[in-house]
């Protein structure tokens, strides 16, 4: 029998060069590309993604997730001046113990030495085989917001002093305007390119704004490694709808507004709580959901049947990536890479300080 194509990892590769993957935001975020796809008419468009504000109206509800990054990316010395660099996996957990991803691996007990008086040790591995370290201090979060910085994606390199020189830049930039609940380690990228000036044209338009929140880890950038994309697991991610977001949602449900979640976060969440307390109608067609909170390990793939989600923003992703999936889930894999060769052609820059993509 046939193997399903969808299933298969080596279908979702694509060529991508190296100049289009973007290492610096677009100079305004509102100037980025926007390419636009339409289901129902298989169409492909280029515009800016300031449009936006000509594309949505009355008629929909803007889903985005307002969780903040931490700059939890720390780097420190060992005692024979060695660098050493600590990514913090739950950074505004309470210390002095943290789960890191540690680069280069150091000996048991060894001391690792910051700023400002703080230092950790290497205590060993917790269950998930992640380094636990412990730190003189209890108040690392404030070291982490004074010397940490951005946990960008490793394509974006900063190596050889450009982690100093844009440093301000990236505290920034790899920020939502709308952030405002700390904890993630990876930014949300397909709201990166909204503004104030966009989201008040938005509100003044009619468009209902509701937030999630999912606190991005570090598994957004978790190689699949199995051939077969279904054997795949995703690591959990803390996500919550409050009561006051909820009722937004359900009385755009009730309006028949057109649900559009921005970034694949908040489609994760969106579609973890439709699946979990949606209530349908005789014609099997979500009617309500419920505040709720948890932890979600969803993986949206070619298959999946769309819950709530109408419409989605998201960014040009990486070839064989778990984004890249999904957005195939919702539109159709050779329609999406479709739209990526010409996104190739076009130049769109490509990944977390790229360009934007609409799927209508």
């Amino acid at each position: 029998m046939q193997q399903n194509k969808d299933l298969l990892l080596e279908n979702y590769n694509y060529d991508i060069p190296q100049e289009l993957i973007a290492q610096v935001p677009a100079e305004k975020r509102s100037s980025s590309k926007l390419i636009i796809l339409n289901r129902e008419k298989q169409t492909i468009t280029h515009k800016n993604f300031f449009d936006i504000v000509n594309i949505l109206g009355e008629n929909d509800c803007l889903v985005i997730n307002t969780t903040k990054v931490v700059p939890a990316r720390l780097y420190g010395k060992k005692s024979t001046g060695g660098k050493v660099e600590l990514l913090f996996l739950n950074p505004t957990q309470e210390g002095p113990r943290y789960a890191v991803l540690l680069k280069p691996n150091i000996r048991k007990d060894h001391k690792i030495y910051f700023d400002d008086g703080y230092e950790c040790s290497f205590t060993g591995t917790d269950e998930n085989g992640n380094k636990i370290v412990e730190f003189n201090k209890k108040d690392v979060q404030s070291l982490l917001e004074k010397h940490g910085f951005m946990p960008l994606p490793p394509y974006i390199k900063r190596k050889d002093g450009l982690a100093e020189k844009y440093f301000d830049l990236d505290k920034t930039r790899y920020q939502t305007i709308y952030a405002k609940t700390a904890g993630a380690i990876a930014a949300p990228t397909a709201g990166l390119h909204f503004t104030n000036e966009i989201m008040d044209s938005l509100k003044k338009k009619g468009v209902t704004i509701a937030n999630v929140i999912l606190h991005v880890g570090w598994g957004t950038f978790k190689p699949i490694l199995s051939d077969n994309i279904q054997q795949h697991q995703m690591l959990p991610e803390k996500y919550i709808l409050d009561e006051e977001n909820a009722i937004k949602i359900n009385e755009s449900l009730k309006s028949k507004k057109r649900i559009i979640a921005v970034g694949t976060t908040s489609v994760r969440s969106l579609e973890t709580i439709a699946n979990l307390t949606g209530k349908y109608n005789s014609d099997n067609e979500l009617t309500s959901i419920e505040s709720c909170n948890g932890q979600t390990g969803i993986f949206i793939y070619p298959g999946y049947k769309f819950k709530i989600v109408k419409a989605m923003f998201t960014n040009l992703h990486l070839p064989c990536s778990t984004p890249l999936m999904m957005a195939s889930a919702f539109a159709g894999r050779e329609f999406i890479l479709s739209a990526y060769k010409q996104a190739v052609e076009r130049k769109y820059r490509f990944f977390s300080y790229g360009d934007s993509m609409f799927i209508e």
